[in-house]
């Protein structure tokens, strides 16, 4: 097949029978949960963000690619969405390829790395069904078109499981510990839990002094703790986080301990689980950089990105824990504090990547309690 030729039809079939048309833009054939993200700008963060695995993506931005591939945009090493919906995929982007590898188009960019794509759907409708019906699974295809060839879909399609259930952090986690040093001095020394971290959170914590040990996500907190680090950060990932039974026992180890801890994402996910609460499945998730959420002692608004299907139940956390703010939409829980323990948990994403920088502070203020809890530093005699 020649790819740099390829504008043939493409489809999405939906599990309520849906059927969107559109033109094959990259080829291949994928399953997975089909969801919307609103974000204006950062479509490459959102295609290399390891929280998106097993997921098909429809951007309510109609235009996407603009200003090309950059390198430095990227969150991981590859993208990890299951396909790419687009009202309109820019094909002549702005900007130029430099030396390091930055530019070229998006279109390009998605069929080097085969994730089936397509543009010309009418992605209004799309997006109006899913906040209507909830996020639904989906097959998109470029290959399998003809209409018997979707009826077999059909039948495949219903035999898909749902994400409701399903563990996907030992695909996305890393294979064995590194360190990352920090920027100038460093101020304190982290262990990091790699559900399927984006590196702009490691950005920004060794850009604000933190030497880094990022850790496989199954490895014991016994281990993480006699590293004599500082601090911990629990990060984001994909998935459902009821089924990690054994990465949860070892948080409720990880928040017992007394070591400063924080949860981002999926790593708030874990942390309500592990404390005694529950997680529900949001109806159509919160993907998109215009979140906004309140401070509940303060009343102060911050606009935050978000990229999660799940969320935890307020009424389920026990006493210890203090729900801190919500989400003004849907008054969803987007952080808590437990009382008794420096642990901290927050459904939004700080490092905003891509979205609006509201957020950032909450780095500042993790930082701040870690540093200042550290223990003494002994220097022989």
């Amino acid at each position: 097949m020649n790819l740099s030729t390829l504008e043939a039809p493409g489809l999405l079939l939906l599990e309520d029978g849906s059927l969107f048309h559109g033109t094959a833009v990259s080829p291949g054939t994928r399953f997975g949960e089909v969801v919307f993200n609103t974000a204006m700008t950062g479509y490459q963060e959102i295609l290399t963000d390891p929280s998106y695995f097993g997921q098909i993506v429809v951007m309510t931005q109609p235009h996407i690619g603009n200003y090309g591939i950059r390198r430095a945009a990227e969150e991981s090493g590859q993208p990890w969405v299951e396909g790419f919906l687009a009202r309109s995929f820019t094909r002549r982007p702005t900007g130029t390829v430099g030396e390091d590898g930055d530019g070229g188009d998006l279109v390009g960019y998605l069929r080097r790395h085969r994730i089936p794509a397509l543009d010309g759907l009418d992605t209004r409708a799309l997006v109006r069904r899913l906040r209507d019906a909830g996020a639904l699974k989906g097959v998109v295809t470029t290959e399998r078109t003809t209409a018997q060839e979707v009826e077999r879909l059909r039948a495949e399609l219903a035999d898909f499981p749902s994400m409701v259930g399903r563990a996907l952090v030992d695909e996305v986690t890393c294979a064995t510990a590194y360190e990352i040093p920090a920027e100038g001095e460093a101020r304190c020394h982290l262990a990091v839990y790699d559900f399927g971290i984006k590196q702009n959170i490691l950005r920004c914590l060794t850009a604000r002094g933190a030497r880094l040990t990022v850790l496989p996500a199954h490895t014991p907190a016994r281990q993480a703790l006699a590293l004599g680090v500082d601090g911990i950060v629990l990060s984001n990932g994909p998935g459902d986080p009821e089924p990690l039974g054994g990465i949860i026992d070892e948080v409720r180890t990880l928040a017992e301990s007394g070591t400063p801890l924080l949860g981002i994402c999926l790593g708030h996910q874990l942390l309500g689980l592990a404390l005694g609460g529950r997680t529900f499945k949001l109806k159509f998730g919160h993907h998109g950089g215009n979140q906004p959420v309140q401070d509940l002692a303060s009343g102060k608004i911050t606009i935050t990105s978000q990229n999660h299907g799940f969320a935890v139940d307020p009424d389920s956390l026990p006493t210890r824990c203090r729900v801190t703010e919500r989400n003004l939409n849907d008054g969803t829980v987007e952080s808590f504090a437990v009382t008794d323990r420096p642990v901290y948990a927050a459904q939004y994403h700080p490092e905003a990547a891509p979205g609006p920088r509201d957020a950032g502070p909450l780095f500042d203020r993790f930082l701040a309690q870690v540093v200042a809890a550290r223990r003494p530093v002994e220097h022989p005699a």
